[in-house]
């Protein structure tokens, strides 16, 4: 028997699909863990610079600041594990990505796998995902430095140290340190346990592997790993081709905008698009009245730190504005002019942006083919 809908009942009409570029959740801002965070942002970029080693400084407070969006992820109920997970994979990932930015086939792989593992997280664990774009992201950056092996330990120690920071400032500032020591006692003992339990399986689940590989074959998920790794691939390529050192925000870009729907991709890269040209706007208008000294640098870019950290969950296009100001004022104190870095990033923004929607305008002519007709 057919239901009547009520004629009297209000009626909900769906939010436009580009709402979140000017729908601002106020309700979001905070300003508690946004100031620790940006302390241990600053503690490392004004330590680093009063001992003389502002490139040090700045390595270092980039680690802070990722590892400080750590705190608003979860992984087994816990805000620090995510942040001791990230620690690990972008060190690791870092590491990789110095020693692969000498060969442009190397980065390739290494960004296209990086890229396929990131696309398997986002459809099985939030917390993990974050985890492994963080990676992603920091294998872009450091194939923009290639060294050798001991440069590659140096850089990968530094952002090992700034997220230690940020951890120890967190669980101060939080009074989460009885959760800290919980939490880093719980890893090595989930794996002993694991190992103990599984053991005399080892061999069984290896032979297994191939037969646990189909749970990836679901269609949404599968498709959107494929679209991320292409994305990537072509992004990084265009990357390396360019030939410019700030050309990794190209690829960068592509990975974070990327989504499994076209629209949210769309609306994604509208956003990342539009608050980098707003912070660059900022970011050349302030640079042209502050004097350049390191100090100064380092000042006005723990002020963006704290921006970035406060609206991450207010408006996507908002907090690009931040991060781009944050971004711009951070590589200045390596002496890269402030409007070159803003500029660069920019373009390179809007390119990396372009090139995430153009390979998924396939999902856009399938979400067309199977929208239901409407009646005439």
């Amino acid at each position: 028997m057919a239901t009547q809908s009520n004629p009297l009942a209000p009626s909900i009409t769906p939010p436009h699909f580009l709402a979140d570029l000017y729908t601002f959740k106020w309700s979001e801002f905070s300003l508690r863990l946004p100031l620790v965070s940006a302390s241990a942002v600053a503690l490392c970029l004004f330590t680093g610079i009063l001992l003389g080693h502002p490139g040090g400084a700045l390595v270092a407070g980039g680690g802070a600041l990722t590892i400080g969006f750590g705190a608003n992820q979860r992984i087994a109920d816990s805000r620090l594990l995510p942040m001791i997970a990230a620690i690990f994979a972008m060190s690791t990932a870092t590491l990789v990505g110095t020693l692969a930015g000498h060969s442009g086939y190397a980065l390739l792989l290494a960004a296209a796998l990086s890229a396929f593992i990131y696309g398997v997280l986002t459809a099985r664990h939030a917390g993990l995902s974050w985890v492994g774009q963080q990676a992603s992201v920091a294998l872009l950056v450091a194939s923009a430095f290639p060294t050798g092996p001991l440069l590659a330990f140096t850089r990968a120690g530094l952002i090992v140290l700034g997220g230690v920071v940020q951890i120890l400032i967190t669980s101060l500032g939080l009074s989460l340190m009885p959760d800290l020591r919980k939490d880093l006692l719980r890893i090595p003992t989930s794996l002993y346990q694991g190992v103990q339990q599984q053991h005399h399986e080892l061999l069984d689940r290896l032979r297994e592997l191939p037969q646990s590989l189909p749970a990836l074959s679901h269609s949404a998920t599968l498709g959107y790993c494929l679209r991320l790794v292409i994305t990537i691939s072509v992004a990084t390529e265009v990357y390396h081709r360019i030939g410019i050192q700030s050309g990794y925000w190209i690829p960068m870009t592509a990975l974070l905008v990327q989504k499994p729907a076209f629209f949210e991709t769309l609306t994604r890269a509208s956003a990342r698009i539009l608050g980098t040209l707003l912070g660059a706007w900022l970011c050349s208008l302030l640079i042209a009245h502050l004097t350049p000294q390191p100090l100064v640098l380092a000042a006005c870019t723990t002020l963006f730190a704290f921006a970035s950290f406060a609206t991450n969950s207010v408006n996507y296009g908002l907090f690009t504005a931040c991060l781009t100001s944050y971004i711009v004022f951070l590589l200045s104190l390596n002496q890269i002019p402030g409007p070159v870095i803003a500029h660069r990033r920019a373009w390179c923004t809007i390119l990396g942006g372009l090139i995430a929607l153009v390979i998924h305008l396939d999902a856009l002519r399938r979400h067309r083919s199977t929208a239901p007709n409407t009646p005439k």
